[in-house]
């Protein structure tokens, strides 16, 4: 796939001529933002201070990388927290939020040099075939793109990941978001469409489980394979993986003022009261806490009793569970409060400072 040229030297904005990216219009979550220093930041969630806008590395100029862009070599990073050393050198790049609780990465609004858009990289790449390679799985997400475009989902579907900015290979997956209930609708559909795309059964979920074991360590196969099933994600023609996260639609205000205070770490059995907030990004789902297993304060029964909700940011959880479920929960204790929501306790599963990872797993 065609990148960007790059044209001046390392220290200087990179040139964006490509019409993946472009001059900021609004930024949506899971959107790409390219810096002065030709960082690539992934966005997360729609809120944002007004000095940066927050997300993590996900690609960045090293030479142990396997990926081209703007003549240079590049590293993908695929874990949030790495972010922070990857940084070290750029404290400016640490903000604190609000409404996740703890001080997270972000780029500095006035270092943006580009911006890629999702929706814009679906419709940029139906006008404009030539800027994929014509590998397998390129050949793939064309297809898919002609389904989107034909099925009129263009403005609810659109293309993240390494196809966004250009730096994609033979290896790697297709990742696209839908926007609100008319975008999930729609991508549940191209997603049932078989002749691009096939579920994960037999011995494909063995794939799949490892895949995804790494990251949600202690789940039996069963127990991830039921979570994972109700996710939209599949292999296309070619045997790629390729997924569909849903985003809340443009204008959702549901975490809007909402803020979060961390208190401490807690781990948990708790029955799921409610997963209609959790079907999109960032999901929330509400909890009712059965078990404390562990936890860094004291009296953590007392808390536990508060707990009604468990949070995440980031795709792994959402649409993973469905209300009656039993689930294993590990992460940050939060005090949420703010306009329209009352005071409450929560569990966030976002590990921006983690040096583990925080779980939800099915636990039968």
């Amino acid at each position: 796939m065609s990148a960007p040229e790059q044209s001046t030297p390392p220290a200087s904005p990179p040139s964006t001529t490509s019409p993946l990216g472009t001059a900021l219009p609004a930024v949506r979550d899971r959107d790409y933002l390219l810096d002065r220093s030709g960082v690539i930041f992934k966005v997360i969630g729609d809120i944002h201070p007004g000095t940066h806008w927050l997300g993590y590395v996900k690609y960045y100029p090293d030479e142990r990388g396997d990926r081209t862009l703007f003549g240079r070599t590049y590293r993908q990073n695929t874990v949030v927290s790495k972010a922070f050393g990857i940084l070290a050198d750029r404290p400016e790049c640490y903000v604190y939020s609000p409404a996740v609780g703890c001080v997270i990465t972000g780029v500095p609004r006035e270092d943006v040099v580009a911006h890629y858009s999702c929706r814009r990289a679906l419709t940029a790449l139906h006008e404009r075939p030539e800027l994929l390679d014509g590998s397998p799985v390129s050949k793939d997400l064309a297809a898919i793109v002609t389904w989107v475009v034909d099925a009129g989902a263009t403005d609810a579907i659109g293309v993240t990941g390494s196809f966004l900015v250009g730096v994609c290979n033979a290896r790697s997956d297709i990742d696209l978001v839908c926007y609100g209930p008319r975008g999930y609708k729609a991508a549940a559909e191209l997603f049932a469409e078989r002749s691009l795309i096939r579920p994960y059964e037999g011995e494909a979920q063995t794939r799949l489980y490892i895949r995804r074991a790494k990251y949600m360590v202690g789940s039996s196969f069963d127990a991830l394979m039921r979570q994972e099933a109700r996710k939209l994600q599949g292999l296309t023609s070619s045997g790629a993986h390729i997924n569909c996260e849903p985003l809340r639609a443009d204008g959702d205000r549901t975490l809007s003022g909402v803020t979060a205070q961390e208190v401490g770490a807690i781990s948990v059995l708790a029955r799921v009261t409610d997963h209609s907030e959790g079907l999109a990004t960032p999901a929330v789902y509400g909890i009712e806490v059965d078990t404390v297993i562990g936890s860094t304060i004291d009296e953590a029964e007392t808390f536990a009793r508060r707990i009604t909700q468990v949070r995440s940011y980031l795709g792994a959880y959402t649409g993973a569970f469905r209300t009656g479920d039993t689930v294993y929960l590990s992460g940050r204790l939060v005090h949420v409060h703010g306009p329209g929501a009352k005071s409450t306790f929560g569990i966030e599963l976002t590990p921006w400072s983690a040096a583990e990872s925080f779980l939800a797993n099915l636990a039968r």
